[in-house]
């Protein structure tokens, strides 16, 4: 069995900058390549390249994340933990799942290029 990780909002929907998320959800697939289960998965220590995420999600055996926006820090990260990054996705969590799982996605390459402000608050230009 595989397990996919996906950040989410409360709705359920990928959280489209994934250095923000603070909750998973992780996806078990079965042998016959299908979703026969799912957990949340809160993040206690941050989010992002520069908290224990990446060994978090590895010690619970996920393989394969689904991102939208994500920097290359964070890619290496999870990469060096044995988390392959699928980026660009969009929309609900469950499809973006059975849409992988039938080999419909693919990694755009697109990573988030950091932009701070004086006030602390973070943009992201993809």
């Amino acid at each position: 069995m595989k397990k996919i990780a996906v950040p989410i909002q409360a709705n359920h929907n990928i959280n489209e900058h994934f250095g923000s998320s603070d909750q998973f959800i992780i996806y078990t697939i079965n042998t016959e390549n299908k979703i026969s289960g799912s957990e949340i998965f809160n993040s206690t220590n941050g989010c992002g390249c520069k908290s224990d995420l990446a060994s978090q999600l590895s010690a619970k055996g996920v393989s394969i994340m689904l991102a939208s926006g994500m920097g290359a820090g964070a890619v290496n990260v999870l990469t060096q933990s044995g988390i392959s990054v699928v980026r660009g996705c969009s929309g609900n969590a469950e499809l973006l799942v059975k849409q992988y799982l039938n080999n419909e996605l693919a990694d755009s390459g697109s990573s988030c290029h950091h932009d701070h402000h004086h006030d602390g608050q973070h943009q992201c230009n993809h």
